[in-house]
């Protein structure tokens, strides 16, 4: 997953992929709220989602809690800690998840060796700010309808990349209170916009999985711009 992850925005050679194939990892089968990283913590391993989903997160000095991204399989989603002393946000499973822990030495020792590894590495962090970016925008200028249906869109077009959606439809773990700690509003408001998408006849949401009817309204409400995801190599 983390080598087809990378092939979405950058091209990685049949070499480098065999190089990360073979790199020392401990994996591990978790369940769902499993912390994996905490706020103050010396990083010194990446984690590699394999299957399931995590999310960042951190609390004010209230106890109020934001969460700040969603990462589901594939993705490293603290990669940037190979150059921080010490992580910034918590990082927790969303879902029960098997996620692969990568000593940074290792990865360091692949940056050195293999260059283009090395940019396709960079370019994940690069993106990551682009997304952080977006989420900014959504959370400051949209409604709350829009901030959903935005999410929604953002979460099919980066789960088809890498071909986890099947006719719009996908893994959605995601509990209302983390939906509304996620987009800024209450989990009353987040209930009342899920209702109306549903009577609107946009989404047919279960508990663990989410379809989206009618996508073409969806991408409108949102206002969602697939750019600032920067995928080249789509397979979805």
């Amino acid at each position: 997953m983390m080598i087809s992850r990378l092939r979405v925005n950058s091209a990685v050679s049949d070499a480098d992929a065999d190089a990360l194939k073979t790199i020392p990892s401990v994996v591990k089968d978790l369940p769902r709220e499993a912390v994996l990283v905490r706020e103050g913590d010396r990083p010194t391993n990446c984690i590699v989602m394999m299957r399931g989903f995590s999310y960042r997160s951190k609390v004010n000095e209230h106890g109020k809690r934001q969460i700040l991204s969603f990462h589901p399989a594939g993705d490293m989603p603290d990669l940037h800690g190979l150059l921080l002393d010490r992580m910034d946000h918590d990082l927790t499973t969303l879902s029960s998840a098997t996620v692969a822990f990568i000593e940074h030495r290792h990865i360091n020792r692949l940056i050195e060796d293999r260059p283009q590894l090395a940019r396709a590495l960079w370019r994940e962090t690069v993106v990551d700010a682009s997304i952080f970016r977006e989420w900014i925008v959504n959370l400051g200028t949209r409604e709350a309808a829009a901030r959903l249906a935005h999410l929604l869109a953002e979460l099919r077009t980066r789960l088809a990349a890498v071909g986890l959606t099947a006719d719009d439809e996908f893994a959605f773990p995601i509990t209302q209170n983390e939906l509304a700690e996620a987009l800024g509003i209450s989990s009353v408001h987040v209930n009342r916009v899920i209702q109306s998408f549903r009577a609107e006849g946009l989404i047919e949401l279960t508990r663990d999985t989410v379809r989206l009817k009618d996508l073409e309204k969806l991408l409108e409400l949102g206002g969602f711009n697939e750019f600032y995801l920067h995928q080249k190599n789509r397979n979805g």
